[in-house]
């Protein structure tokens, strides 16, 4: 019963639109009041890396007030926890409420682990009557032994719903810096590993801690989602309505979609598949990609 419970949610849902993640110190009431005004797709209320330790336990105390305050405007909530055993206890027990749509999980580095986070969402969604499967997992990728195991991290349970590189964190844990050159490889990794397995792959090449060169940014987010990328993870309000931008179909692109479209239904009226448009060969795969850009065109 439980089994078919938890497919009958997840077959109800369907995988999110998120261009933009912003961030929110989950412990700033300030930046928690106005998080709702920034636009973006997503709220990550962070219970990690940017909410000091003597203050982690008023943030998980004033979850519940937050999480109804940051979705005002429609945008999904996530929570990000901690990676620490008693941290991480104490960061689900306090996030796993109605309201909340996903748990960003830091530092992961095997299938086991997030399985082992799966079990326990499941056991207090049962205790507090929420729907089995609803809250999903967005996972960071952040160390080099991760990269060995991303397929199987991605495929491990239905609550997976997003993958992102975690730059900063990684270019630290190989000795590196935040660069192009370190950060292709792995990037393309969690991409390749996401769309696999039908997950989002969110990110962009760089380092995500360089908000204030907007031009910089707008240039490194729509070369990733020419790479496949679908939104990423903000840091800064600013890169909020840039990343909104690039990782949302052009007008351009929009009419060239449709123009694929209308030739596509023209060709099919005469029993062709493949067919020419504007001295360039179409089939199949690029007939799909238009029909992708015109769904992403009209959920924006």
């Amino acid at each position: 019963m439980i089994k078919g419970t938890f497919a009958a949610v997840e077959s109800a849902m369907s995988v999110p639109r998120w261009r933009s993640l912003l961030f929110v110190p989950a412990h700033v009431p300030r930046f928690v009041e106005t998080a709702h005004e920034r636009g973006a797709d997503g709220i990550i209320l962070d219970l990690e890396d940017s909410v000091p330790q003597d203050q982690k336990g008023e943030a998980r105390r004033q979850l519940p007030e937050s999480v109804t305050k940051v979705a005002r405007k429609g945008a999904s909530v996530l929570v990000r926890v901690n990676r620490g055993l008693r941290a991480l206890a104490a960061d689900v027990d306090a996030a796993v409420m109605a309201g909340v749509d996903a748990l960003v999980l830091p530092k992961t580095d095997s299938a086991e682990w997030v399985l082992e986070i799966a079990n326990a969402v499941s056991e207090l969604e049962r205790e507090r009557n929420l729907p089995l499967g609803r809250i999903r997992f967005l996972v960071q990728i952040e160390t080099p032994g991760a990269l060995q195991r991303l397929a199987a991290i991605a495929s491990v349970h239905p609550r997976m719903v997003a993958m992102a590189l975690g730059p900063e964190d990684f270019s630290a844990a190989v000795g590196g810096a935040p660069e192009f050159d370190l950060l292709l490889m792995p990037n393309l990794s969690v991409l390749f590993a996401a769309r696999a397995a039908g997950l989002l792959p969110l990110g962009f090449i760089g380092s995500i801690g360089e908000f204030a060169d907007t031009h910089k940014l707008r240039e490194a987010a729509a070369h990733a989602r020419r790479l496949g990328f679908a939104g990423a993870l903000a840091i800064h309000p600013a890169q909020v309505a840039v990343f909104n931008e690039a990782f949302s179909p052009s007008a351009q692109e929009v009419e060239w979609a449709r123009d694929v479209v209308a030739a596509e239904n023209n060709a099919a009226s005469r029993g062709l598949s493949a067919f020419s448009l504007n001295g360039k060969m179409v089939d199949p795969p690029v007939v799909r990609r238009a029909h992708e850009i015109l769904a992403l065109a009209n959920n924006n």
